[in-house]
Parts: C-alpha cells; structure tokens; sequence
C-alpha cells in the first residue's frame, strides 16, 4: 500500500497542475491571436495607416477558437464598419457645427443600432451593434476636428480590412481549427443524447419538464455554430443547411418523443396499436440511435396504417390518434435528424431547408436601447459640467462597451468584467510601456513586450468564467499602447487615457445597475407575456409558421429557465406552465394550419370551418367533438385525405386536453372558451 502511495500523489499534483496551465489547444490559439496582430501592425505600419493600432484591435475583437466563427464574425465587422462609417460621414456634414445635435444624433443612432441588434442573431447581432459605436469612433472623436472625418474613415475601413486578412491568413496557414469539425462532433452527440431521451420517453414515460428543458440545453448552443459554417466550404451553404434541419429535427424529436408519452398518460392506459407503434419507435432510437433511411422509411409505413386505421373507427380514440400521430411525428423528425446529419457531413443538399427561429422580447430591446441612450446622454452632460479636456475618447468607449454590454445575456456580469480587465489592461499598458519598452524603438521588441500580455488574455478569453475579463485585456490592451511608429511615450497622455477608460468602465458598471435593470422577474413578465400573445394568436389561427413553432418555443423555454429563479417547487411549477403554454400553442399553430390544408375539400369544409371556429372562439369542451367530426368527415377520402384529417384532429385533442388540465391557469389569462 505504501508503495503505491508516492505515485498517487504525483497523479493527484500533476491534475492541479494540468487543471492550472493551459491546454495545447490554448497555446496555439494565443500563438495564432499574436502572430495575427504583429502581422497586421506590421503592415499597417509599412502602409504608413493613421490609425495602426485599429488593425490590431481588429484582430483582438476577431479573436475566435475556430476558423468558421472568425470569418462569420469579420464579414458583419466590415458590413457594420462601412455602414457606420458612412453614416458618420454624413452626420459630421449635416451637424459639424453644432456640437449638441451631433451628439443627439448620434446617441439616437446607436440607440436605433442596439434595439436592432437585439432582433438579430449572433454575428448579425454584432454587425448591428458595431455600426453604431463605429460613428463614435470616426465622428465623436473628431468633434473637435470634423475636417478630419473622412480621413479618419477612410483610415478606419483600410485598418479593419486590414486586420481581417491578416487574422484570415494566420488562421489559415497554422491551420486554425474547423467549426465544421467541431460542430460535426457536437451534433452527433446531441443526436444520440436526444435519441437517447426520446427512446427513455417511450420506454419509461414523461419525465418531466426539467429533463426536457437539460435536454433543449444541449441543443440550442449549436445554432451559432450552424450559421458559422457556411463561409468554410464551398458547398458550406449546403452543409449549415443541412445543420439547422438537424437541429430543428432534434427540437422536433425531444418534443415529440415527451408529447407521445403525455398522450399515453392522459388515456390511461394502452392499446395494441399504440404499443406497436411504441415498439417501432423505440427501435428506432434504441441501440445507436442511428437508424437508415430504410428502416425509418418501413416505420413510417406501418405508422401511417395504424394512425389511417385508428382514424377509420366508427368512435375514434382521440387519445389513441394524438399518439400515434406523434409517433409518426418522431419517425419523421428522425429522418430529418438522419438527413441534416449526413448532409453537414458530406454536403449534399438537405431534404429541407428550416429556418431556427429565436426568440426576442421587444420589451427588453426597447429597454436595451434606452439604456446605452441614457448612458451616453447622461455621461455627455457629466464630462462636459466637469470641464475635462480629451473626453471624447472617454465617450467612445463608453459607446462602445456599452453596446457591446446590451447584447450580453448578462449584463452585471459583463460589466464586473469590463471593470476588472480595463485595470488589467491598464496597468498591463504601462508596464509594458515604461519598464519593459522603457523609451526602446524597433519592432522587434515591441513585438516580443506584448506577447506575454496577449497570451495571458487569450488564455483568460477561453475560459467561460474569465471570458468578459480576457476579451477586454486582449482588446483594449493594444488601444491603450497605441502603437506607432515611431513609437510615442507620452506619461500624462498614458495615465489620462487610463483614468478615462476606467472611468467608462465605471460608468457601464453603475449604468447597467441604476438606469431600466431587468430582474429575472420582469424578465419572466416580458416572456410570459410575449408567450400569452402569441397563444391568443395562434388560437385564432394567426400563429406564424406553423413548422418553425417547436423551435421558437424551444429557444423561448430555454431563456426563460435562465430567469427561472426562486425555490424549488416555485421554479418547478413555472417550468410545466411554461411547456403547457408551448405545447398549447404549436398545437392550435399546427391545427390551424392543417384545417386551412383540408378545406379546398368539399366534403371536409364544413367540419374544417367549425373546428377553426371552435378553437378560436370556444367552448374548449366542444374541440374534441369537432374532432371526431372531422374525421368522420374524412371516412369517403383517400388515404392522404385520412391522414391529413388524423393530423388536424390529433392537434385539436391535445389543445382539448391542455386546455382540460390547466383550465384554472388559462383561464386567468383571458383566453376564449374557458
């Protein structure tokens, strides 16, 4: 025993060791980050640019893991660059001699550019967001000197495209990792992760919201990636298709697998048809999870025939329908899954081409966009009763983190970061410019002062906790060194630029806390609410498309539970609500949109009409009867007729059924027939 002691404790040391000091992965990347900026002031001082330091900033800002996220992300910056920088150009024409309307403009601007921005999706998010701080870079920081405007605009675009081919052509020539590659893997795991819960669902029952809403974690992250791709390959469009149809059939699948096992709940027990179908389909998603296009194909084929029956009886078990429908609902989910899977791998066109909606609160966008107004407005009128020269850079950064702050899921946190790496990059700026520089000129050795600061804000950018902190050394590190050449020691112009920088940080931290918070309370309101409009729309048969609800929902369950807080039982109560809402809600969507499908039928219209009209405008108690007459109406059609009729009335009954089980709850929200 005491022979194997020594080398457990040097397996125990060499964890805390492996646990401290970066991954290998994480020395290339920095390695790529520093190469990528020398290389771009390197440049941008042979093309003798005005603003050398902005190319590397660029680089900074660029600085992604992966070759697909860095290329998305450089074609929104240059987009939002040129946008801005046109419009700054025409303000500073429109307003340059009158200094208050500038600033009003231009804080009505960036206001417009958050609030748009918080409609937008990832790097399209960003583009919006840059487009308005870029007119603080370019015109708030010329007030003074608005001859200067276009130069500087000019400057700014070539220091931009400069850095974005410099970081292009480092991440391609050290092979910088592929976001195909990584999403590849991460796919498969969430597809048989998600087969895995579908085959626990049909195997075992419901089990519960909150195992749904782990499994919804794993899927949403994906969808950044799945639009990142496209840039990687030639046939790249294809392959992010081919993703956003897998992942919206993993939603599909998850939902489906649970609603079939509710379907079994709320009848009470099984029939011979419905254990067919839950044997078939737990061959489909038992084992690898994996099956062929074959066998889904045979799976289907039998579904189909025991849902065409099922609807063919003289009294139809409307529970029986609901769940067969959703088992033949899950093996066409399945085949998408298969389909999109394949196609990101090999990159042939999809069997479909889906949209992943997200959702947004207008509510929260308005605040958003009020805040950064308020923010700059409030800190317009504080340097200027304080009389502070050179405030227009301190202006700019407060634009600029706070745009960036209003797209963060968590704003407080984002802002404690900004806090914290403005002193790391400030003092990290001095040190390098006064001890280790020390009034030395020559590339070379500016190169090697700024690699140990760059590598540690690489290293801090990749872990999820440091990331705020990281991202802001790595950026405003180079802004407050300000490279030239030659290079300038300027000590008083240093240590102003510093109290500035801390000083906007300090602002966004106040900002973010005093001016329109949003608590996860009234972050919980604004969903709830957004989810009861939605529902009263789609009562009424004006809920959107009906194909893309599962995903939107998805996504507005997965925010909300960011705001679910409180005890236990309290949270758990606001989840199944949450879900009753969503499941609601695409069952009347899917409902109204099949009956709309079956009414050119003459012989269907009539039961269509009533059945559009109950649901909309009640008694709930009379939905199930329109079902059945729905499909006794559909008894003379062929095969597909019965089948569309099956698909309508297997929604109406499960919005019956919701309807029955939280009738107390909806009813409090002024629904219709309740």
């Amino acid at each position: 025993m005491s022979a194997a002691a020594p080398p457990a404790r040097i397996d125990r040391w060499l964890d805390r060791i492996e646990a401290v000091l970066p991954a290998p992965s994480a020395w290339a990347f920095a390695l790529r980050i520093w190469l990528a900026m020398m290389l771009a002031l390197y440049a941008a001082f042979w093309l003798q640019l005005e603003s050398a330091s902005s190319a590397a900033v660029t680089v900074a800002i660029l600085a992604q893991p992966k070759r697909g996220q860095a290329l998305s992300k450089a074609f929104y910056r240059f987009a939002g660059t040129l946008v801005g920088a046109a419009l700054a150009i025409l303000l500073v024409a429109a307003f340059g001699q009158d200094r208050v309307l500038l600033l009003v403009s231009f804080t009505l601007w960036l206001a417009i550019c958050v609030f748009v921005a918080n409609f937008l999706q990832d790097t399209r998010a960003y583009g919006a967001m840059l487009s308005g701080y870029t007119v603080a870079i370019i015109a708030v920081a010329n007030i003074d000197t608005p001859q200067n405007v276009f130069d500087s605009a000019i400057s700014r675009v070539a220091a931009i495209a400069l850095g974005i081919v410099c970081i292009t052509f480092i991440n391609d020539a050290l092979a910088s990792p592929s976001t195909w590659r990584s999403l590849r893997a991460g796919l498969s795991n969430a597809l048989t992760g998600t087969t895995a819960f579908a085959h626990a669902c049909l195997t075992k029952g419901d089990p519960g919201p909150e195992a749904a809403l782990r499994q919804i974690g794993v899927i949403a992250p994906l969808r950044a990636d799945a639009n990142a791709i496209a840039g990687e390959f030639d046939d790249g469009p294809q392959r992010a298709a081919g993703a956003r149809s897998a992942i919206a059939a993993l939603y599909a699948v998850a939902a489906r697998a649970r609603t079939f096992a509710i379907a079994v709940r709320w009848r009470g027990g099984t029939t011979p048809a419905i254990e067919e179908a839950r044997a078939i389909c737990a061959g489909l998603t038992g084992g690898s999870g994996r099956p062929d296009a074959a066998a889904i194909a045979a799976a289907r084929g039998r579904l189909c025939a025991l849902l065409r029956a099922a609807a063919l009886r003289e009294e139809p078990d409307l529970d029986e329908v609901v769940a067969l429908q959703r088992a033949l609902d899950l093996a066409r989910a399945l085949d998408f899954a298969r389909d999109g899977f394949g196609s990101l791998s090999e990159g042939y066109r999809p069997l479909r081409r889906v949209s992943l909606p997200t959702h947004h609160d207008v509510a929260l966008a308005l605040r958003a966009a009020a805040r950064i107004a308020l923010a700059f407005g409030l800190t317009c009128l504080l340097f200027v009763f304080a009389g502070w020269p050179a405030t227009s850079f301190a202006l700019v950064q407060v634009a600029a983190t706070g745009a960036l702050s209003s797209l963060n899921p968590d704003p407080r946190k984002f802002a404690n970061g900004v806090f914290l790496g403005m002193a790391l990059a400030s003092t990290a700026a001095g040190i390098t410019l006064f001890l280790v520089l020390a009034g030395g000129q020559g590339f070379p050795l500016l190169a090697i002062a700024m690699a140990p600061v760059i590598f540690a804000a690489c290293f801090l950018a990749l872990r999820p906790a440091t990331f705020g902190v990281g991202f802001i050394l790595l950026v405003f590190f180079p802004v407050l060194v300000a490279p030239a050449n030659p290079q300038v020691y300027d000590l008083q112009v240093f240590l102003q630029n510093a109290l500035l920088v801390l000083i906007s940080s300090g602002i966004l931290w106040l900002t973010v806390r005093l001016v329109l918070p949003v608590s996860p309370e009234r972050a919980r309101l604004y969903a709830f609410e957004s989810a009861r409009r939605d529902l009263r729309d789609a009562l009424v048969g004006e809920g959107g498309d009906a194909t893309t609800r599962t995903s939107f929902n998805s996504d507005r369950l997965y925010q909300y539970a960011q705001a679910n807080t409180g005890a236990e039982p309290v949270r758990r109560r606001r989840l199944e609500l949450a879900f009753a809402i969503a499941h609601l809600e695409a069952s009347a969507a899917r409902a109204h949109a099949q009956l709309r499908a079956l009414w050119p039928d003459p012989r269907l219209r009539a039961a269509a009409t009533r059945a559009r009209t109950v649901l909309a405008e009640g008694p709930a108690d009379a939905i199930p009867a329109a079902a059945r007459d729905l499909l006794r109406a559909a008894r003379g059609g062929d095969g597909d007729t019965v089948l569309g009729a099956a698909r309508a009335a297997s929604d109406l009954a499960a919005a019956a059924r919701v309807m029955e089980r939280h009738r107390r709850f909806l009813r409090r929200l002024g629904l219709p027939g309740l």
